[in-house]
């Protein structure tokens, strides 16, 4: 195959191009599928993703930080994927102890099965909508947003993981899809989530200190 230039494109690059407007679920399940063995590292799956390797890695991470003690585990390779996207890079390049972690393939899978029908349900909203959250700009702004969200998730504190972790899964949804009305909600979600987050760790930080001034 090649390209409108004459250019000869491999099997990665029909992967890549494929993905470019593939539907997240398919994505997945195509990803899963490629990947035989129980598990599927980071690094296996931001080169599958192509593209959308950011917003789709995102999304994978921010899913099981929904869940009480499992945000720490995956906050820091959100805030090296933030850190890059707000840097302007296009495709995350992540470090080798990053690239290695992986997810069992089983828990990928259910992402396009009917366990998780919902994604199916969101991809009939979601849908490309070129817009002011679209573009490199507001890449940037979602990538910062991910880094801070990332630091909420590694600290530790009373229901302060969900909100900022939904908003940044809606967010990730808007990315992977060039959804600009989407990005813009999940913009929103993220910085109330994270105002949330910010507000319940600083009351905690003030008790904490208070009580170690009563001690004293």
């Amino acid at each position: 195959m090649t390209t409108p230039h004459g250019t000869p494109t491999g099997p990665d690059d029909t992967h890549a191009s494929e993905h470019e407007s593939a539907p997240i679920s398919r994505i997945v399940r195509e990803v899963a599928d490629r990947f035989p063995g129980e598990r599927i590292t980071l690094g296996d799956m931001a080169d599958a993703f192509g593209d959308r390797a950011f917003g789709l890695l995102i999304l994978l991470l921010c899913l099981p930080s929904l869940l009480p003690g499992m945000a720490s585990v995956f906050g820091l390779p959100m805030l090296i994927l933030g850190l890059q996207m707000g840097l302007g890079r296009r495709v995350p390049k992540l470090p080798g102890f990053i690239a290695r972690q992986s997810i069992k393939r089983s828990d990928l899978l259910r992402l396009s099965d009917g366990g998780s029908k919902w994604i199916t349900r969101i991809e009939n909203f979601v849908k490309p909508r070129p817009g002011p959250f679209t573009g490199p700009l507001a890449d940037k702004v979602v990538g910062w947003l991910t880094v801070y969200t990332a630091l909420m998730l590694i600290l530790p504190g009373p229901g302060t993981n969900g909100p900022p972790a939904f908003g940044n899964i809606v967010m990730a949804l808007g990315v992977v899809e060039n959804d600009s009305r989407v990005t813009g909600w999940g913009i929103l979600a993220c910085v109330l989530g994270n105002v949330f987050a910010t507000v319940v760790l600083g009351a905690l930080a003030l008790v904490a200190i208070k009580a170690l001034g009563w001690m004293i």
